[in-house]
């Protein structure tokens, strides 16, 4: 298919030599030998308005007859900015009235559509069409966008300090063969016909149908994925809970991957690193979370040596990029109809560089607001390090 620079440079070769009629029949019959969308491909190329377009198809169906007439050059409509010579600038003080216009623009809190501004052009006097008014703005080099995630807020003074000493620590762990994993809950995913991010090839005009509608079912509301990252080894364990996410379901989801996966591997191992964010289920100011961990290194044996990430840097954690987001990829534009899709679509996901993953329905209940008293904690056998000892820190059995 022909892009519109393509179109653009072509007819731009054989448009000056043509009058006002065979210009337009030009570009119509391009349009239609490119077939469906190729109106808007040669309107975007060439300037020319669709309704012209539409017109002069029109006429080569045979529908209309074609006037004889050529208008003299510089006939037809004038541009809007012939009327208006001031309305890009009346334009854009409307799209962006903190820096160009008045900060007490109406439109400074609301949509700022097309229709939005041309309604707010006429009350200025200015009577412009939303069609218009979207051609203006191409011409300001405006163009409709999302929000870009790229704002971390403010960083903790040893952010980087933080990453340098959880890498230490991994490597040093890697060296001596004992295992080291990264950790964190995927966001939960409703089951059921409903919509899922993402495109998959399917016979053309024969989409997946599903619901129009994402209420979550009584029966199945939704499933928790735990991830389990084996950094050494390349290999992902999920554990997908059915109940809350909670410091127990967490710790259930390491215990289930060891006795599933990691006991196997690492058969002689004596310790156990695990990297995961500050907040959540398995963040540092957990109770429950330390109180899980105790029973799981003296149901073990492992020394259990934790660091967290700083604050506002979960993005960084490898399971994140390493494990979730192959996840997401292998199974876009696929309905999670039920519990047993789900757990499938984890356990296929594969990558080139050999990345294997195993799921495993739990279907456990996991209390919330459960308390852990004084008294509780202090047979942790817990070891802060010395720096930042409320992010890192080892149990012991």
């Amino acid at each position: 298919m022909q892009t519109e620079q393509k179109i653009s440079e072509k007819l731009a070769i054989v448009l000056p030599h043509l009058n006002e009629k065979q210009r337009r029949l030009l570009i119509a019959a391009e349009a239609k030998t490119l077939g469906w969308g190729g109106i808007s491909k040669v309107a975007k190329a060439t300037g020319v308005s669709r309704v012209t377009i539409h017109k002069a198809l029109t006429e080569i169906a045979g529908k209309k007859i074609i006037a004889e007439r050529i208008r003299k050059p510089g006939g037809g409509r004038k541009d809007i900015t012939e009327y208006h010579p001031n309305i890009l600038e009346k334009l854009e003080a409307l799209v962006d009235p903190v820096t160009r216009g008045d900060p007490r623009s109406p439109l400074r809190w609301t949509c700022k559509s097309t229709r939005h501004l041309s309604q707010e052009l006429g009350r200025k006097g200015y009577s412009i069409s939303n069609v218009t008014v979207a051609d203006l703005l191409h011409r300001l080099d405006y163009s409709l966008q999302a929000n870009a995630k790229t704002l971390e807020g403010a960083s903790h003074p040893d952010r980087d300090a933080q990453f340098q000493y959880i890498n230490s620590r991994v490597k040093g762990f890697l060296r001596r063969h004992q295992p080291v994993i990264s950790v964190d809950t995927k966001k939960k995913e409703l089951v059921g016909n409903f919509k899922n991010g993402g495109k998959e090839w399917q016979p053309k005009r024969e989409p997946e149908k599903v619901e129009i509608h994402d209420f979550a079912s009584p029966e199945f509301p939704k499933v928790i994925p735990y991830g389990v990252y084996d950094i050494g080894k390349n290999m992902g364990w999920i554990n997908v809970g059915t109940d809350h996410d909670t410091a127990s379901f967490a710790v259930a989801s390491i215990r289930r991957w060891w006795v599933g996966m990691g006991r196997e591997i690492y058969p002689s191992a004596t310790d156990l690193l695990i990297c995961a964010d500050c907040g959540g289920s398995n963040g540092y100011r957990v109770r429950l979370w330390k109180i899980e961990l105790q029973n799981l290194a003296s149901e073990t044996g492992l020394s259990i040596t934790i660091c967290h990430f700083p604050p506002g840097t979960s993005k960084w954690n490898k399971v994140e990029h390493r494990l979730f987001s192959h996840i997401s990829m292998n199974w876009r534009g696929r309905p999670l109809v039920s519990h047993e899709v789900i757990v499938k679509l984890i356990g296929e996901t594969t990558t080139s560089i050999g990345l294997e993953v195993k799921a495993q329905l739990d279907k456990r209940r996991y209390p919330v607001k459960v308390k852990v008293t004084d008294e509780e904690m202090k047979i942790v056998k817990i070891r802060p390090h010395k720096f930042h000892g409320e992010w890192n820190y080892s149990i012991n059995p």
